[in-house]
């Protein structure tokens, strides 16, 4: 019988308070520590863009060299991946996909030519998908 107590105590387990105390900890551990991985996350991201935009940038130099100017508007990023002028100089596709990169928060980058801050712009409206303000990422800055 006294077998029996004895391994009874020995097979304790956590209390409420010490359960409650191990969360409390691991809540603030969270709050100091989520803020930082999502900075860097997002910076990360921006990273990103920015390599694809020199990526599409290089792509362009390509395409301008062969066909004698840059793809307007109209015809858009998608000259790099078709012949959408119809043109024989065109010695495409420019990217090694088939398909336009899209930034790192899924939307299609934006090109405009002329530019309006040089030959052509290509920009991603970054984080909050709206074209201006601080999150831009552009070839231009």
């Amino acid at each position: 019988m006294n077998r029996n107590l004895e391994e009874k105590k020995s097979e304790k387990g956590f209390s409420l308070i010490e359960l409650i105390v191990v969360l409390v900890i691991l809540g603030l551990l969270a709050t100091v520590v989520a803020p930082r991985v999502y900075d860097k996350l997002m910076k990360g991201r921006e990273e990103i863009a920015k390599i694809q935009i020199k990526e599409l940038e290089g792509a362009l130099q390509l395409y301008a060299f062969d066909m004698g100017r840059y793809p307007n508007s109209a015809e858009g990023l998608e000259a790099l991946v078709r012949n959408v002028s119809n043109s024989s100089a065109w010695n495409g596709p420019y990217l090694s996909k088939k398909e336009l990169p899209r930034d790192p928060w899924d939307e299609p980058y934006k090109y405009r030519c002329p530019g309006l801050h040089g030959d052509f712009d290509l920009f991603s409206t970054g984080p909050d998908g709206a074209d201006g303000g601080d999150d831009d990422i552009c070839n231009w800055k």
